[in-house]
């Protein structure tokens, strides 16, 4: 490497979180210190085709500086303000190891954080921030997710999981069965998505079919949740094998769940770092979210969600986000911000521990002739 570290914000993507991913990446760009890093923005369109940006020299004006497009995104220069230009389309995601030491990806949702696109960046050989393939994969499908956390022997709610093509013709067995094992309410779920998008809590059985069929929409595996009377509870995770923890922060939610909304756009949601919790409560978080972490050979970063049922005192683990969103409203970068460690500086952690577990993964014997 040189005197930089020459690091690719990969961002956009074919997924309901396009927005999100260009606020994060967005977030990251601007805190980034340019003394230390050439940042080199790459941006996946919503049609899937990919464009590579001339590297940053600058503050970007606005989220809208970073929609990339093949005929060029000039923004006009004012003070500190980048001049920031398409390099035209790449000619294929492999080939960005040449132009880059380092990756961060904040493609959020399907086809981003779900394995596809850590996988890209293995075969191109590139460090990247954030977990592996696999704990990619399993932490973005609540169902093999929830499947690993219950044979590691974490507390989770009851729960259900139906295939979309059983809908067509057994609908009425399943509204059934949700109703015998669940009951009402319940929360309703796509299974491979984040952010909250196509979640719905039902209270009859009018809104359970209406919701199935939302969920349905944006994923061919559901996951049907009991509903809980409990606090929301989360945690920051930082680290490769040897981990940290954050604060821990709750989520008080004006509407009836932390939706989309709440969580990208404020919508009266109420975030309270550090939570208000007896030691016991914060100490069994941190210890069930390390568990959790490494339960799904988590590297990087992660958030863990946890429900408190604080009448009987019990604690549930919801599920883990191993690519929380770093916007102004993230709970990810506050939890740990309330920890001591700025945003700045979260990001250069990051940094180095993809560089750590890429440098550590080298030592794989991968030829037969070196056994």
């Amino acid at each position: 490497m040189g005197n930089k570290i020459r690091l690719g914000v990969i961002y956009g993507g074919k997924s309901s979180e396009h927005e999100v991913s260009l606020r994060t990446a967005y977030s990251i760009m601007k805190a980034v210190d340019p003394g230390k890093y050439e940042v080199t923005p790459v941006y996946v369109q919503l049609d899937g085709s990919w464009v590579k940006g001339e590297p940053a020299t600058g503050i970007l004006p606005n989220v809208e500086a970073l929609r990339l497009t093949d005929s060029g995104n000039h923004v006009d220069k004012e003070g500190s303000v980048v001049e920031l230009t398409s390099g035209g389309r790449a000619a294929s995601a492999l080939a960005l190891g040449k132009d880059l030491d380092v990756v961060f990806p904040v493609i959020h949702g399907p086809n981003g954080e779900d394995g596809t696109m850590q996988g890209l960046l293995e075969l191109a050989n590139l460090p990247y921030v954030g977990t592996g393939v696999m704990a990619s994969a399993v932490g973005m499908d609540k169902w093999m997710m929830k499947n690993v956390f219950a044979q590691a022997g974490l507390p989770q709610v009851k729960y259900l999981g139906i295939m979309r093509n059983r809908l067509k013709s057994e609908l009425n067995d399943i509204v059934k069965e949700i109703e015998e094992t669940l009951g009402y309410p319940c929360f309703i779920k796509p299974a491979n998505m984040g952010s909250s998008v196509g979640i719905n809590k039902a209270k009859t059985r009018e809104e359970l079919v209406d919701a199935l069929q939302i969920a349905a929409k944006f994923d061919r595996r559901i996951v049907v949740e009991q509903f809980v009377k409990a606090r929301e509870l989360e945690i920051g995770v930082l680290g490769n094998e040897d981990v940290i923890t954050s604060v821990v922060g709750e989520v008080i939610a004006a509407k009836e769940f932390y939706d989309y909304e709440a969580k990208y756009k404020g919508a009266g949601t109420e975030l309270q770092i550090p939570a208000i919790v007896p030691e016991h409560v914060a100490a069994g978080i941190a210890e069930m979210a390390v568990r959790a972490f490494q339960a799904i050979d988590g590297s990087g970063l992660s958030r863990v969600d946890f429900f408190w049922d604080e009448a009987n005192d019990q604690l549930y683990i919801n599920e883990i986000n191993t690519m929380p969103g770093f916007t102004p409203f993230s709970m990810y970068p506050m939890l740990f911000e309330a920890a001591g460690i700025h945003y700045p500086e979260l990001i250069d952690r990051l940094v180095q521990l993809a560089i750590e577990r890429h440098t550590d993964k080298a030592q794989n014997i991968v030829a037969a002739e070196d056994f």
